[in-house]
């Protein structure tokens, strides 16, 4: 009989098999990578919706952040937050646009997030830190309480010291250097 891996090193390698691709990209920030970590093509993926979910829950309970939801700039914190959402104490998930619709309630911040709510802004791939910043922002330009951030991953390229520069804390499920391993062993 196999003994399981721990699940962050199963979610190191799903991440490293699904998510890894080689080449020349241009990442959201505008800066050119001869590699990139598509995290949807695991946080969107049955094994990942269920890896992801016990790390986060598991994260969010030894972080102690008492938080009330969930939720991140649309659409790669999605599944992650959906995922870690489903705790002992259940989660409301939430997900912010990159700008106010035009349309209905004209809000950015969708779901059921309550003003007043202590979050955990959820981000998937940490690079420049941008997305979570304006997570953040739009958070509490709604009335809410940032108690951090929860990422999937850390590209280690000063995303999380931008983060914490501005007094929030950022918790990594996996860092770059760890994936891009394993995806070289394979």
């Amino acid at each position: 009989m196999l003994t399981p891996m721990p699940t962050d090193e199963r979610l190191v390698a799903l991440l490293a098999e699904k998510s890894v691709l080689f080449g020349e990209f241009t990442l959201a920030s505008g800066r050119r990578s001869d590699f990139y970590i598509d995290a949807r093509l695991s946080t969107m993926s049955p094994e990942g919706l269920r890896l992801i979910g016990e790390a986060g829950r598991g994260a969010l309970e030894r972080a102690g952040w008492n938080v009330d939801s969930v939720g991140g700039l649309t659409m790669g914190a999605d599944p992650i937050a959906y995922a870690s959402a489903e705790s002992a104490k259940p989660l409301r998930a939430f997900a912010v646009r990159k700008e106010a619709k035009l349309h209905g309630t004209g809000k950015r911040v969708e779901g059921p997030f309550r003003e007043g709510d202590v979050v955990a802004v959820i981000e998937d791939v940490v690079t420049s830190g941008s997305s979570a910043l304006s997570a953040i922002d739009a958070v509490r330009q709604e009335g809410g309480t940032v108690a951090g951030v929860l990422a999937l991953l850390d590209r280690e390229e000063g995303g999380t010291e931008r983060i914490e520069a501005r007094g929030v804390r950022v918790i990594a499920l996996t860092r770059a250097s760890d994936v891009l391993r394993a995806a070289r062993r394979r």
